[in-house]
């Protein structure tokens, strides 16, 4: 199975990152660029739901995601199941994870309000000219750095 990874520093704790990720309401108005919305069609968000992303102008299509399992530092893993994604690939698999800054001692308080956002996908190619998903990476990194800026309106 191939890989790729990505990450980006937020500048907001990885709770409310988290809670931002999983609300289907809050995720939907982050970049309606990006992402149009987003909707449980079964389940609660808990492993075996189904959500469907319908993606934004700037992308454009749609990823329908079953959720795989939920780990207690904020992390979550999904197959796609449905869309643009899986004409490409199969299997591709995702985790989001958001997990608190360390810093140093003097820096601690300050650190608190950070956190790294992680997207790594597992995937087969369907066909051999088909490419690495760079693109899917770098819309899903440049998505989460958008919770900043919609963080503080929130």
């Amino acid at each position: 199975m191939r890989s790729m990874q990505g990450e980006v520093v937020l500048n907001i704790p990885a709770e409310k990152a988290w809670e931002m990720y999983r609300d289907n309401e809050i995720i939907s108005k982050i970049n309606p660029e990006m992402l149009a919305s987003a909707e449980y069609i079964q389940g609660d968000g808990g492993p075996g739901s189904l959500r469907l992303f319908k993606l934004g102008p700037a992308v454009r299509g749609y990823v329908k995601e079953s959720t795989e399992k939920i780990e207690k530092v904020e992390k979550v893993s999904y197959s796609v199941i449905r869309g643009c994604l899986k004409n490409m690939y199969d299997p591709y698999r995702v985790t989001f994870s958001f997990t608190p800054v360390k810093g140093e001692e003097e820096e601690e308080e300050e650190e608190k309000d950070k956190c790294l956002a992680e997207w790594k996908a597992e995937f087969e190619v369907l066909a051999p000219e088909t490419p690495m998903p760079e693109k899917a990476r770098d819309a899903a990194l440049g998505f989460l750095k958008s919770f900043e800026k919609f963080e503080l309106s929130f």
